[in-house]
C-alpha cells in the first residue's frame, strides 16, 4: 500500500480534505511536466503522459492546468522545468520498510524534510539498498470495481498482455505486470472497454509486515507525514493490514 489521505484523523476534516487536494494537485502537475519533459506534448506518442493526465483527470485537475503542465514540460512556455527523482529508504515502526519516492527541484530540501518527518514520527532513515530488495518494481493498473467489471473479465482481457495476477482489493482490483508490460495491459484494458483510474509503475512489496493496531496508527501516521511534503511523491510500505486491525483502523476516522 501507498500513503494516502484515507489514514487521515483531523478535528477539521473540510480544511484538511481541500488542503490535501491542493497538494495532491501540485503533485500530479509535477508527474505530467515530467512525462512531457521526457517524451513531448503529443499524447499519441507518449504513454507515459497519457497515463498522467488521466490520474489527473480522475482527482478532478482543471483541464486548463492540465494543459498548461503539458506545455510547461515540454518547453513550449521557455519556462524550465527540472526535477530530479530521488529515492530515500527507511523503517517505520515493528520493522515496517519504506520507500520514498521524491521528485524535488531541490536535493538538499527534499532530504532534509524526510529526515525530519522520519525523526518526528518514529521512523528511521536507512543506508540505499538496505530496503529495497524488499521491492520490486512492477506495473499497476488500478480499477474500481462496477458491473460487469469482474475479476474473471480483468483476466481475460490482460492475460496475453502480460499480466501477472489480479488482485482483488476490496473496492477495486489491482492488475500487476512487469514494469515494461505496463503499456500493453493498460491498453488492453482499454481495448476490452475495462476502465482503469490510474496505471503506474510503482515499488510492490515482496513480503510483507503483519503489525497490530496500534503500530498501525504509528505507521501510517508517518506515511501521512511523508505524503504531505510537497517534494515526496509516493510512499510505499510493506505493511499488512488483517481485516480486524484495518476495521479498528477505520472506527478512528
Amino acid at each position: 500500500m501507498s500513503g494516502h489521505s484515507k489514514w487521515a484523523t483531523t478535528k477539521h476534516k473540510k480544511a484538511v480534505i481541500d488542503a490535501r487536494r491542493a497538494k495532491s494537485f501540485a503533485k500530479l502537475i509535477k508527474n505530467i511536466e515530467v512525462a512531457a519533459k521526457i517524451g513531448g506534448a503529443d499524447l499519441s506518442g507518449n504513454p507515459t503522459l497519457v497515463d498522467a493526465v488521466q490520474k489527473a483527470k480522475k482527482t478532478s485537475v482543471p483541464n486548463d492546468n492540465i494543459d498548461r503542465a503539458i506545455k510547461r514540460g515540454a518547453g513550449l512556455t521557455g519556462e524550465s522545468i527540472d526535477y530530479t527523482t530521488i529515492m530515500y529508504e527507511g523503517y517505520a515502526g515493528g520493522g515496517v520498510a519504506l520507500m520514498i519516492e521524491c521528485l524535488t527541484d531541490n536535493r538538499n530540501r527534499a532530504a532534509a524534510e524526510v529526515r525530519v518527518a522520519m525523526t518526528r514520527n518514529g521512523g528511521t532513515m536507512a543506508d540505499p539498498g538496505s530496503v529495497a530488495y524488499n521491492f520490486s518494481r512492477k506495473g499497476v493498473v488500478s480499477i474500481t470495481k462496477a458491473d460487469g467489471v469482474t475479476e474473471d473479465a480483468i483476466l481475460e482481457a490482460v492475460l496475453d498482455a502480460g499480466a501477472e495476477e489480479v488482485v482483488d482489493q476490496g473496492g477495486g482490483f489491482a492488475v500487476l505486470s512487469e514494469a515494461g508490460d505496463l503499456v500493453a495491459v493498460r491498453s488492453a484494458l482499454q481495448d476490452a472497454g475495462i476502465d482503469y483510474d490510474s496505471a503506474e509503475a510503482e515499488f510492490v512489496p515482496n513480503l510483507k509486515v503483519e503489525v497490530d493496531v496500534e503500530t498501525a496508527r504509528k505507521v501510517l501516521r508517518l506515511i501521512d507525514a511523508l505524503d504531505d511534503l510537497d517534494d515526496v511523491q509516493n510512499v510505499y510500505a510493506n505493511l499488512d493490514l488483517s481485516d480486524e486491525v484495518q476495521a479498528q483502523l477505520d472506527e478512528d476516522e
